[in-house]
């Protein structure tokens, strides 16, 4: 796939991994699709594209809505013709372990409640889940050829306190193959899909955490620092240029060895 005038449509893209991906992709020559609930941040994007040359448009919404999702991939259709590339990046933590226990009672305290679960199910899961349907079968009618990026994590092996996040992540890690599979049996060939499953990447809620257990975090990782995103964004482009990458997903983590309490 060229990446010249070629057309992404990227979720969660008005910060982060989403972020870069799509001014990677911009600075390469393909048109930008930015979806995300943050219209004030998508509308920063899509100026900085702009800026420096590039295509774009911000469409906001909720990427857990099916009117939505119909309306991300129309408006991209509206505004250039095609879609070649669909990143879902839009993703939420809420982080809590399944009983907390009272230390004088010796009683459960609390449990993790429904609405974290729901939350980073709807969103992480169910959000890519309608993001990758609804643009494989733009790809799909309109004979284009196409590429889908769910995004995993590392925290797919398993995450103490990540219950809710890690089982999302284990299941879009299982998305490649399936859809792939799926897209082998009713004969389409013109559509990929390419799970991207990043470390510890460089973010703010990473950057501002305390540098004490950041650094116990870094520990693990041969190369000794963060993921930038940019870094990811580069192998997203990667996988849309080489089309022997298919039904498969790619962990991209420095050299993490040692990903998670459950792995120790």
């Amino acid at each position: 796939m060229q990446i010249k005038d070629s057309v992404a449509l990227i979720t969660g893209a008005a910060s982060g991994i989403g972020e870069a991906t799509a001014k990677h992709l911009a600075s390469l020559g393909a048109k930008i699709a930015l979806i995300d609930r943050d219209l004030g941040q998508i509308e920063r994007v899509r100026t900085d594209i702009e800026t420096a040359g590039g295509a774009a448009i911000s469409v906001a919404g909720d990427v857990t809505s099916e009117e939505d999702s119909a309306r991300f991939v129309e408006a991209t259709l509206q505004a250039f013709g095609k879609l070649n590339i669909a990143v879902s990046c839009a993703g939420v933590i809420r982080d809590g372990t399944l009983l907390n226990i009272d230390k004088n009672t010796g009683q459960v305290s609390r449990t993790l409640g429904f609405d974290k679960w729901k939350t980073v199910i709807d969103v992480n899961l169910t959000g890519t889940f309608l993001t990758l349907r609804d643009c494989a079968q733009a790809m799909v009618n309109g004979g284009w050829d196409g590429l889908l990026v769910p995004i995993s994590s590392v925290n797919k092996i398993g995450q103490v306190g990540q219950l809710n996040y890690s089982a999302t992540k284990a299941a879009i890690e299982r998305f490649p193959k399936i859809i792939v599979g799926e897209f082998l049996l009713r004969k389409i060939r013109n559509v990929r899909c390419v799970g991207i499953a990043p470390g510890y990447t460089e973010t703010r809620i990473l950057q501002d955490m305390n540098q004490d257990a950041l650094q116990a975090i870094l520990k693990d990782v041969h190369l000794g620092r963060l993921i930038k995103p940019t870094e990811i964004a580069d192998m997203i482009a990667y996988c849309a240029q080489n089309e022997a990458l298919n039904a498969t997903t790619i962990e991209i983590t420095g050299g993490l060895c040692f990903p998670g309490n459950i792995a120790k």
